[in-house]
């Protein structure tokens, strides 16, 4: 298996990349490595060290398993903003495309913090979830403890899945590539209500880091489907730490096969 760490440290920014099969999340990369991948060559790519990762769009726009190569381009830099732009091609076929802003600390005499954490446990206090023939093959580089709200393909009512998550193998990586890289690998919450494993794939997911990346082992992460209908669902994707700072809240738009 291939980690997070050898991964990166593999990874080379004027060569294609080979998505190792364990990485795999049915006929593409795991988006959430796709997604890190590029937060990381626009760090490389920037003209000057970026500050703190604020915000990004991510638009999935092909599946693909083959070799890609990635490339970043610097948009604007303002006085506290700095906008990049990040894209992937699998020969003719355009992959991803990720927009990302990185700001600089702003003083600012409004100040409140209104997000909270679901009421749960501590990580260590959920047995692991042990994984079926049904998970994916990226599903193996990350450890899960379901914290609240239901399980994949349960048929519940409700579609929420609670999860405390971590890498198996993350040591070395940047600490926002590495929650980057963490954060879409719970199911959608849509996936509750499913009464039988079926397909989803994410068409887009755009999100925001309202504390910077800290480097932590377990992150609590909610996804809750808003609205579903014609094939779609509408989710709010959302990330704690173990001090409860909310470190990452986006929405996905997500493609449902059944």
């Amino acid at each position: 298996m291939s980690s997070l760490t050898q991964i990166f440290q593999q990874f080379k920014a004027t060569e294609p990349f080979p998505p190792p099969s364990d990485w795999l999340q049915g006929r593409t990369v795991y988006g959430g490595l796709s997604a890190a991948l590029s937060l990381h060559i626009a760090m490389l790519e920037a003209p000057a060290q970026l500050p703190a990762l604020v915000s990004a769009h991510v638009s999935f726009l092909s599946p693909c398993s083959a070799s890609q190569t990635f490339s970043a381009k610097h948009l604007y830099e303002g006085k506290s903003l700095i906008s990049m732009a990040a894209d992937t091609v699998s020969e003719d076929r355009h992959i991803l495309h990720m927009v990302m802003q990185f700001a600089r600390p702003r003083v600012s005499k409004i100040i409140h913090d209104f997000t909270r954490m679901p009421d749960v446990g501590g990580p260590h206090i959920y047995p692991v979830l042990v994984l079926d023939h049904n998970a994916p093959p990226c599903a193996h580089n990350f450890e899960f403890r379901p914290a609240g709200g239901a399980l994949p393909f349960s048929g519940a009512a409700i579609p929420e899945l609670i999860v405390w998550a971590r890498h198996v193998d993350a040591e070395g990586v940047d600490a926002t590539v590495a929650l980057i890289a963490l954060a879409d690998c719970v199911p959608p919450g849509v996936s509750a209500c499913f009464d039988t494993p079926a397909l989803f794939s994410t068409v887009s997911w755009a999100f925001d880091l309202p504390n910077p990346s800290t480097v932590g082992d377990w992150f609590l992460i909610r996804t809750f489907s808003l609205k579903a209908g014609n094939g779609y669902s509408f989710q709010s994707l959302d990330v704690w730490d173990e001090s409860g700072a909310q470190v990452l809240t986006g929405r996905q738009t997500v493609a449902i096969f059944i």
